[in-house]
């Protein structure tokens, strides 16, 4: 189907393809809205029929991030998990995401629509914090209704632009469409690298769980930070002795403890991300002997049920 055609859809079908495109993209698919939204706004006929897609595309919006709560809701921790793992750079692990909505409340629901990645996560976070669903439901359709109807308001005022634009990228569909692959190919290979120097510093010397649990008998045991997200410790409980903390804090929470002391930083994230970030953000600062905890905090319950 070439851009014409589109537009000839969309000029039909406006709602219908805006719900299906909105709901793919929020359910997680890397199908982008915003384009859908402003040509379907530049192609809206009268202030009716462009309420009528803004409707579709908040309708849509919410049901995904309804879905995302209740596999949040019933399978918590596993669902950011799950997230983290498909993420391309395991550097940036859900944690990250987790520690800004707590730190937000619902009121980040507004904003999460334009922050990407986190529009897929902080539905499943809210329901395995267990927020109420009537606030949820809220602040979702809010910041649907923000977000979409920023597209489509976009499409409706620029329309004239957004109709030339559309001209000329159907004239040069090829040259445009190479355009677009050499785009991704740059953010595809710019995430590899990331992935790639997160290799490197995965390196770093690990502690095993049976080593710590052998270090904590001994009398100069090892401080531990604790570094999973607020999900999993509202959910598990505490570890004892570990203190709380996250990526935008540890310097300040490190800041009293001696230079010489033995370290062991932990995560609940695939391939021990946080942790060996935070170990390595550690080292630099000076604190020579911190060593990330292998297998993270299911290593750890693993070895205390022995």
């Amino acid at each position: 189907m070439d851009l014409a055609q589109l537009s000839e859809t969309l000029q039909r079908d406006a709602g219908w393809v805006v719900f299906l495109n909105v709901l793919l993209e929020q359910g997680g698919l890397p199908v982008p809205a915003v384009p859908t939204l402003m040509l379907a706004g530049s192609l809206a006929t009268s202030a009716l029929q462009l309420a009528g897609v803004w409707g579709a595309a908040i309708a849509a919006s919410v049901i995904a991030d309804l879905l995302w709560y209740v596999f949040g809701r019933r399978f918590g921790y596993r669902v950011l998990r799950g997230l983290c793992k498909i993420s391309i750079n395991p550097g940036s692990c859900v944690s990250q995401t987790e520690a800004r909505f707590v730190r937000w409340g619902l009121k980040s629901l507004l904003v999460a629509k334009f922050i990407p990645g986190f529009s897929t996560v902080a539905p499943p976070i809210a329901g395995a914090l267990r927020l109420a669903l009537p606030g949820f439901l809220i602040a979702s359709a809010a910041g649907a209704a923000i977000w979409s109807g920023a597209g489509l308001a976009a499409g409706w005022l620029l329309r004239a632009q957004v109709q030339a634009a559309i001209s000329v990228l159907d004239q040069h569909a090829a040259r445009a469409l190479t355009a677009i692959l050499v785009v991704v190919g740059l953010w595809i290979s710019w995430k590899l690298w990331k992935k790639y120097e997160f290799r490197k510093l995965s390196l770093l010397p690990k502690i095993t769980a049976e080593e710590l649990f052998a270090a904590l008998q001994t009398p100069n045991p090892p401080w531990m930070l604790d570094l999973r997200g607020a999900t999993l410790i509202a959910q598990a409980g505490l570890v004892a002795g570990a203190t709380v903390t996250d990526q935008s804090r540890l310097i300040q929470t490190v800041r009293a403890w001696p230079k010489d002391q033995s370290i062991v930083t932990f995560c609940a994230c695939p391939e021990d991300a946080s942790a060996i970030q935070a170990a390595h953000t550690l080292r630099q600062a000076g604190y020579h002997f911190v060593k990330p905890l292998a297998g993270g905090y299911q290593a750890w319950v693993e070895c205390a049920k022995r």
